[in-house]
């Protein structure tokens, strides 16, 4: 991967609906364009993911989304509003960031639930689109979160146990009904009511990655940072990201002329690598690569495929800079 990289340029941008997005630009400011699209959702961003760039050859965006890392107000404050944090509204942010960065088109980068979203902007606006590059790939149908909050339960019975009875809800309750439960006790007003919510829910999440043998992602600590992811994850699964079901395999005709690679791993049980093939098949444009050795976080291989496509995008005919 290449070197740690500072922003040369930051700001926060004012999105309405009282909303600021914390940006950054790092890397060639003359050079290609690439916008980096976290996951969670509510993550925020990372300066790691930069290292996958060639700073000489990209002008690599980010941002974090509404309500999360530093963008304000905060979700882990339960009086934040997140009737305004839907996939439509993030789908205006990028766009309003575009526009304020002087950008026509831009590679988008992601996994995971950055992966929906970068559909999801895709499919909406693909004239500035000049490539899309995924690991780990998720469309958030309610049908992705219901085996990875419930399905996938069968490999891990005594987690999943423990994370329903954090829900408080019965036995054999339905996965949908789980996180509806987990989003009313993180609008709670009690943080310690917050904080065991986003623990049970963290631990979940860390026993559906436990086999990847990464260590323990989520669960390492819950300060506001977890508050504000577990309280966006259950809002935006909650309400099936917003989205017509299916809307974005469905759609993804949109995309043509788009060229996209997608990696994704044959051993992601949180994710089954189904999602990925369907949408290859729905998308002329796209390549896929199955990692059989890796999972949802991703091994040597991911990475090499992920680097591979930047590399080869990055000198590409017809995708430099048009601004």
């Amino acid at each position: 991967m290449f070197a740690e990289l500072a922003p040369h340029d930051e700001g926060m941008l004012d999105v309405g609906d009282g909303n600021h997005v914390y940006w950054s630009v790092a890397g060639n400011p003359e050079g290609k364009p690439a916008l980096v699209v976290h996951g969670g959702p509510g993550s925020g961003s990372s300066p790691h993911a930069r290292r996958v760039f060639d700073p000489a050859v990209y002008r690599i965006v980010q941002f974090d989304q509404r309500g999360c890392g530093r963008s304000t107000p905060h979700a882990s404050d339960p009086a934040t509003d997140l009737s305004v944090n839907t996939t439509a509204h993030l789908i205006a942010d990028m766009e309003r960031l575009r526009v304020h960065l002087g950008i026509e088109r831009w590679l988008l980068y992601g996994g995971s639930w950055g992966s929906t979203l970068i559909l999801a902007y895709a499919e909406t606006h693909p004239e500035h689109v000049t490539e899309i590059v995924i690991a780990a790939v998720t469309t958030t149908r309610r049908t992705e979160t219901a085996w990875l909050y419930e399905g996938v339960g069968r490999y891990f019975p005594e987690a999943h146990e423990r994370f329903r009875d954090g829900a408080g809800v019965p036995p054999r309750t339905e996965g949908q009904n789980i996180i509806e439960a987990y989003a009313a006790l993180m609008d709670r007003p009690d943080r310690s009511v917050r904080e065991k919510a986003a623990a049970d829910w963290c631990a979940w999440e860390d026993a559906v990655l436990s086999l990847e043998g990464q260590g323990t992602p989520y669960t390492d600590r819950v300060d506001d940072a977890r508050l504000g992811f577990v309280r966006i994850c259950a809002h935006y699964f909650a309400h099936g990201a917003f989205l017509e079901e299916g809307a974005l395999i469905r759609d993804a005709h949109r995309l043509a002329g788009i060229p996209g690679v997608l990696v994704h791993g044959r051993l992601d049980l949180g994710g089954p690598a189904l999602t990925a093939w369907e949408l290859a098949r729905a998308w002329p444009d796209a390549e896929l690569h199955i990692v059989d050795a890796g999972g949802h976080l991703g091994v040597d291989e991911t990475r090499t495929r992920v680097m591979t496509a930047l590399a080869r995008f990055g000198t590409a005919d017809g995708a430099t800079l048009e601004s």
